[in-house]
């Protein structure tokens, strides 16, 4: 959690520094936007339950809301498939340039992908709901909901769709992978969770070859965001492989030892019991 706010202070250091000169007024009035109060006011409370609830159920037995957690995360899975649909046609209206595509570029197709950020940033509201079923079986994780508070009132269009559209379809295979986890009949036909952590890490690199594209070609799009999200694509991508490494490259080594042990001490077990015999 240290590491984690200190990351994001960082960030919002480089972001503050070219606010005053970037805000875009066409989101001017939008719910959520014109005020940062209720924002961060989600984010402290997410914090507090994060840590107090961490520790509350350190000595406790895990408690799992199977039913609410199968209805919020197909929700979510919904959300997230109307997101990358919307954003992906948008795109394809608007002929976005890969490259480069500037904040006043692409007309009314402009307007429709800030709508559907402004869904994408408002999920990451609702994914604060998730503390609440995974503090009770002992778990918790991290959202991205003030830097993109950020986005929807700086740079709302333009590059700034490529990461959502990514990370619309990823959350798609993401959320319907942990809601049929709670289906105990589904559990055999789970297999592929590892992937959806591969489909993450190479989510963040296309977005920082995207970024990279737009910093060599550069457009009407701010040069400050786009080095500030390849430092953050970065620690996302430090961060994911450190998870993946230590949940399956480890964790394999663990099973197959154990597994290789369990089955030595078998042998011996039938080895001593010919002899004896």
């Amino acid at each position: 959690m240290e590491n984690f706010g200190a990351s994001l202070s960082t960030y919002f250091k480089a972001l503050l520094v070219m606010i005053p000169y970037t805000y875009d007024t066409r989101v001017k009035g939008w719910f959520l936007l014109d005020n940062y109060i209720p924002t961060f006011v989600c984010s402290v409370i997410y914090l507090l339950i994060v840590c107090l609830g961490t520790k509350h159920m350190k000595n406790k037995q895990p408690f799992y809301c199977r039913g609410g957690l199968v209805v919020y995360k197909l929700a979510l899975t919904l959300l997230s498939l109307c997101m990358f649909c919307e954003l992906v046609t948008g795109v394809w209206e608007g002929r976005y340039n890969f490259f480069c595509q500037g904040t006043c570029s692409a007309g009314e197709s402009h307007m429709k992908i800030i709508h559907v950020l402004w869904w994408y940033y408002f999920s990451k509201l609702l994914e604060f709901m998730v503390t609440f079923f995974f503090i009770l079986p002992k778990n918790h994780h991290q959202t991205t909901v003030l830097i993109w508070w950020f986005v929807m009132n700086w740079v709302h269009c333009g590059l700034s769709y490529f990461g959502a559209t990514l990370n619309s379809f990823i959350l798609v295979l993401m959320y319907s992978y942990c809601g049929l986890s709670c289906v105990p009949s589904m559990h055999p036909y789970l297999w592929w969770k590892r992937y959806i952590t591969r489909g993450q890490l190479v989510q963040f690199v296309l977005t920082i070859i995207q970024t990279s594209c737009a910093v060599i070609w550069p457009c009407t799009f701010p040069l400050g965001w786009l080095y500030v999200q390849i430092r953050y694509m970065i620690s996302l991508i430090a961060l994911f492989t450190n998870f993946y490494i230590q949940t399956y490259k480890k964790g394999s080594s663990w099973r197959k030892e154990h597994q290789n042990g369990s089955v030595t001490a078998l042998e011996n077990s039938v080895k001593r019991k010919q002899r004896k015999d």
